[in-house]
């Protein structure tokens, strides 16, 4: 009676999670004109590609789309392999204040992005960074750091410390050591470190609408608000498939890699 109890609670809930997503589709999919102004629960036709095309042409979704791409592939990246080296320094070199050195660094995380904003526009303006691509995968990786540490960190305080002594013991040094050993062995930790920054740059709205202006600066994140911004003029059918297109990527990215994901979060947690 409790499995039969427990199994119905889930798909309950199951099905009251899925309701939004089928609106979404169902409605995406439905041409501007045949939209009659209340949500559709079934499709009255098939107006996808139009309804994004639309979306692509008068917002500048694509330009925003190419650009988070190269903010959120290079911060991740940068982010992941400066967490990478701080992990290695407060793991395995076993720096003075090790733990010190770690809540300093996980602080990142705790702290409301919100604080940075006014001391950083400042400082993005008098530094000529503001509107730039360059200021954009600066901020991003910065921000990434502290969790993508937490990750790997944890994932290195879990490897035998024996490793380190017979590695010294064959004469190799801190480079070899790094480059050689632990960062192969590190590698599932790296990966589930770029996923997680990977998906949060893509889906920041937030420094995308402060630290940018131009149409081919700014994030996608920021072009889907003014493709929302024109709800009422562009219809509900342009948004939401336009919010589909966006969420695309991350969606691919998680699903594809989904089982290695997992494996590396239950090794790293």
């Amino acid at each position: 009676m409790g499995r039969i109890l427990r199994n119905m609670f889930v798909i309950v809930f199951a099905i009251l999670w899925l309701i939004p997503i089928y609106l979404l589709v169902v409605n995406a999919l439905t041409p501007v004109a045949d939209y009659a102004g209340a949500p559709s629960w079934f499709p009255t036709g098939f107006g996808f590609f139009e309804n994004v095309e639309i979306a692509w042409t008068q917002s500048g979704l694509g330009d925003g789309m190419k650009n988070s791409l190269l903010y959120a592939t290079s911060s991740a990246f940068v982010a992941v392999f400066a967490a990478a080296l701080a992990g290695f320094a407060v793991v395995v070199m076993q720096t003075k204040r090790s733990t010190f050195w770690f809540w300093l660094i996980y602080l990142g995380t705790l702290l409301p992005l919100q604080i940075f904003l006014a001391p950083l526009f400042k400082a993005y303006v008098s530094a000529g960074l503001y509107d730039t691509s360059l200021g954009m995968v600066l901020i991003y990786s910065a921000i990434c750091v502290p969790f993508a540490f937490f990750i790997v960190r944890n994932y290195l305080t879990t490897l035998p410390p024996e490793i380190t002594e017979a590695a010294k013991l064959d004469g190799a040094g801190w480079s070899r050591l790094f480059w050689t050993i632990h960062l192969p062995l590190i590698k599932s930790s790296l990966f589930a470190a770029f996923i997680f920054q990977f998906t949060w740059v893509w889906n920041d709205l937030l420094f995308g609408i402060t630290l940018t202006t131009s149409p081919d600066r700014r994030p996608v994140m920021a072009a889907l608000a003014e493709v929302n911004g024109g709800f009422s003029s562009l219809g509900p059918p342009v948004v939401l498939a336009a919010a589909i297109v966006v969420s695309l990527p991350t969606v691919i990215i998680f699903l594809s890699s989904q089982r290695f994901f997992v494996s590396s979060l239950r090794a790293t947690m």
